[in-house]
């Protein structure tokens, strides 16, 4: 997938591409599937953004260093070299959603209490599959389309730049 416009070709791209899907994936999974767990109201809304903050630092390291080694090194496993993009990126997607999901399942609603307790874990059966839906479709038609755009606009802009330069 060298030279994909909609993925990030360096690391500073990487990074942007991890904040956008990061900001809308916490802005949006966060409060619905608190909205579906309390009601939807303008009051859990409005708890729900005060620890958006916290649960997107914790999305963030929870990418960098637990999703993305784990993923690194189950998806060669399972994608062959004819495998084309919308199948590596609708594997990559499931196996992060998976991930994360999981752990999320039991972080979230400690951070949302604002403590450790066992509940999440004797919870976890239930609001585990629940947490993997919303996740899996806000990052399927949400987030991962909106950063692949973004990615793909900023690589026209910048081909466009250096064709200038070359004429």
């Amino acid at each position: 997938m060298h030279g994909e416009t909609r993925l990030p070709r360096n690391a500073k791209e990487g990074i942007l591409f991890l904040l956008i899907i990061s900001i809308l994936s916490v802005n949006t999974i966060a409060p619905v599937i608190v909205g579906l767990e309390r009601g939807f109201s303008k009051e859990v809304y409005l708890d729900t953004l005060k620890v958006i903050p916290f649960m997107w630092i914790i999305v963030v390291l929870l990418v960098k260093l637990v999703a993305g080694p784990l993923v690194g090194i189950v998806m060669p496993r399972f994608i062959g070299c004819t495998d084309g993009f919308n199948a590596r990126v609708l594997l990559n997607i499931v196996l992060n959603v998976t991930v994360l999901s999981i752990l999320l399942s039991v972080i979230g609603p400690w951070v949302g209490m604002r403590r450790i307790s066992l509940e999440p874990i004797k919870n976890f059966l239930h609001i585990w599959p629940r947490n993997f839906g919303v996740a899996f479709w806000i990052e399927l038609l949400v987030a991962q389309p909106i950063a692949r755009f973004g990615m793909k606009l900023l690589h026209a802009r910048q081909d466009r730049k250096s064709e200038g330069f070359q004429v």
